[in-house]
């Protein structure tokens, strides 16, 4: 059986958790990191060396890297739907997967952790502002993209939504004025209309305000 290691809560893990429900396979999850612990122990580093989450394992194969982790799954178990072997379709996925690893995410965490997990008394307003414009710049660029998709490689669902996308439910929850983006809010809301993506994304954060340390 599939296993999965990492917290729910963490942003990569649940990347993972929602295509894995999309799949519809059956895992074990293993949940480490935090105040679970067990990041730092050799057991752990023998499977990633890096020392982070998430990790799968499949038989004897570990994979760590979360936009890695969803490749080898679509290429897996996902080939009818999820895997294209024509490799200009294909980049079209990819593509916007090393976006969300180059760009997207760094500087959504950015403001996540600037405004969002920092407590009220220390929060850098510079900061916080410099890393609201990144993410503004970013899904700006999206909105234009999704003008004339309805996903962010196509007119179907991908993995490269399950990369992007997974940001979107803190991003519009954590109690910033997002700016209005019509394209992007219909793309989220086809998402929000799947219920791996309610059962792994859209899920209470509020244990995170103002918590650097967890």
């Amino acid at each position: 059986m599939l296993k999965v290691w990492g917290r729910p809560n963490a942003y990569n893990v649940q990347k993972v958790l929602w295509f894995i429900h999309e799949l519809g396979i059956e895992f074990e999850h293993i949940n480490i990191g935090s105040v679970a612990g067990e990041l730092d122990t050799e057991e752990f580093f023998a499977i990633n060396p890096h020392g982070r989450i998430p990790v799968i394992q499949d038989d004897e194969l570990h994979v760590w890297e979360s936009n890695t982790i969803l490749r080898y799954l679509a290429s897996t178990y996902g080939k009818e739907l999820f895997w294209l072997e024509n490799p200009v379709d294909r980049s079209r996925v990819e593509r916007w997967m090393d976006w969300e690893l180059a760009s997207l995410q760094p500087d959504f965490l950015s403001l996540f952790w600037s405004y969002f997990r920092t407590p009220e008394n220390q929060r850098n307003r510079k900061k916080i502002k410099c890393s609201m414009e990144r993410c503004e710049k970013n899904l700006s660029i999206l909105d234009v993209h999704l003008k004339n998709n309805l996903y962010v490689a196509g007119s179907k669902f991908s993995i490269a939504d399950c990369a992007v996308g997974t940001s979107f439910y803190r991003y519009f929850n954590m109690g910033i004025n997002p700016p209005i983006l019509p394209n992007v809010h219909r793309w989220y809301q086809r998402l929000s209309d799947r219920p791996a993506y309610q059962k792994n994304i859209m899920v209470p954060f509020d244990e995170l305000k103002g918590r650097l340390e967890f």
